[in-house]
């Protein structure tokens, strides 16, 4: 391994006597790959390694986390989204060193772009109106994450210059991107004041949009009645004052990422998970363990769409694309914005109708005519996201966003407990 060159010859040696054991095994369990850390413990360390594994597109279907003193021990059940266990060595291979290299803070990959962190209240064909602005400011976007929640939206977008290619730095020109976009997040009935700041943080992008939410207090606005009949999570909270922590028992439909949103809203709420047992049947998981335990990611009332659009980037794709989402009625609820090295445009769009239904195949089909079909297509979704059949029904929300979170009960849960305060 190699240290960083500030490091003195001491401080190289309680590394390496600190540096993660990572062991994984193919063979112990027949249906899932075991991936074993040990470690010496600090906070925030169950988060980046649940972040090194749901990077890499896995799903965790159990897993055990126990601490002792000043050293943790997990174990995950990992694998890939169709259910099957590891066979890629460079995955394999890829997972061990960055489980073994967890202690180091790791730094963005982003470079030569400024990134651009925006809240505000959730519509349909909000999406359009922002990118539409940022291409009139000659921004060109490199790479966005999108999430919509109980009405509101947080999105995280890298941006640079249009003509030159580089960061964009003249303050001057970031108040105008500012002051543009403030009022299309604010919206007509905004129930809190919009935010649109340019961060210099070097955050996990998801990780992100989890401190965002947080910050928003998305949480504390309360569904509709209706919406609680979908599926909703079983969730209790118990503090045993006497043994110095609280316990949180969770039963929800399972999902990719679960474990990964779940320790970054505990660690937002700067509590530790110390012991917990996660496991996974059929469609259901179920999270015991002592600690806090939330969500902000749900399913919507029924099967949200995946449109994948690969096709060659060129100024102004994101507005004419999201645009035709709009003139459609299609609510984009998350999206997924990249481009490769080869300038080519990776977007990911989760969509629903304007209730927050599954689309009507005319309208998708209506769409992608007009994207072009060999560009836009529907991707089928993983199998863990179809392992549940039934069709939910629900109330409508916010844009198709009013969506039920284990956040918001746990919280509510606390208040009564008295463990957290409002920010407000």
């Amino acid at each position: 391994m190699e240290w960083p060159a500030c490091l003195n010859e001491f401080e190289k040696l309680l590394l390496r006597m600190d540096t993660p054991r990572v062991a994984i095994d193919n063979a112990e369990c027949p249906n899932a790959t075991l991936v074993k850390v040990d470690s010496a413990r600090k906070h925030g360390i169950l988060l980046e390694a649940v972040q090194v594994i749901t990077d890499l597109n896995l799903s965790i279907k159990k897993a055990y986390i126990s601490s002792d003193g000043r050293w943790f021990m997990d174990v995950f059940h990992v694998t890939d989204l169709d259910g099957n266990k590891l066979k890629d060595e460079n995955v394999i291979s890829y997972m061990e060193q960055s489980l073994g290299c967890i202690h180091f803070t790791r730094s963005c990959e982003y470079k030569g772009v400024t990134a651009l962190e925006l809240t505000g209240t959730d519509r349909i064909g909000l999406l359009s109106e922002v990118f539409a602005v940022l291409a009139d400011l000659n921004c060109t976007i490199v790479d966005a994450k999108v999430w919509t929640h109980n009405g509101r939206i947080a999105s995280h977008i890298y941006v640079k210059d249009c003509d030159s290619g580089c960061q964009i730095e003249d303050s001057q020109r970031i108040r105008r991107i500012e002051s543009r976009l403030r009022p299309v997040l604010k919206g007509d009935n905004d129930i809190r004041s919009a935010k649109t700041t340019v961060s210099m943080s070097v955050t996990h992008n998801e990780r992100r949009l989890h401190q965002m939410m947080f910050d928003d207090r998305d949480y504390e606005r309360t569904p509709s009645t209706s919406s609680l009949k979908y599926d909703a999570p079983d969730v209790s909270v118990q503090n045993w004052i006497e043994r110095g922590y609280s316990v949180v028992n969770i039963q929800c439909k399972d999902r990719p990422k679960l474990l990964f949103d779940v320790v970054c809203t505990l660690t937002d709420m700067e509590y530790v998970v110390f012991h917990a047992t996660i496991s996974t049947q059929g469609s259901r998981a179920y999270l015991k363990g002592n600690a806090l335990f939330s969500v902000y990611r749900q399913p919507f009332k029924g099967e949200h769409l995946r449109l994948e659009l690969y096709t060659m980037d060129r100024p102004n794709l994101l507005a004419d694309v999201t645009r035709t989402f709009r003139e459609n009625c299609l609510n984009v609820a998350r999206a997924e914005i990249s481009t490769t090295d080869e300038d080519m445009a990776l977007n990911i769009f989760y969509v629903t109708d304007a209730e927050g239904y599954t689309p009507d195949s005319k309208t998708i089909d209506s769409v992608r005519e007009k994207i072009g079909l060999s560009n836009l297509k529907v991707k089928e979704l993983p199998m863990i996201y179809h392992q549940n059949t039934e069709r939910n029904e629900a109330g409508a929300g916010v844009g198709g966003a009013m969506l039920l979170s284990l956040g918001s009960l746990v919280r509510k849960n606390l208040y009564n407990l008295g463990l957290i305060r409002s920010h407000s």
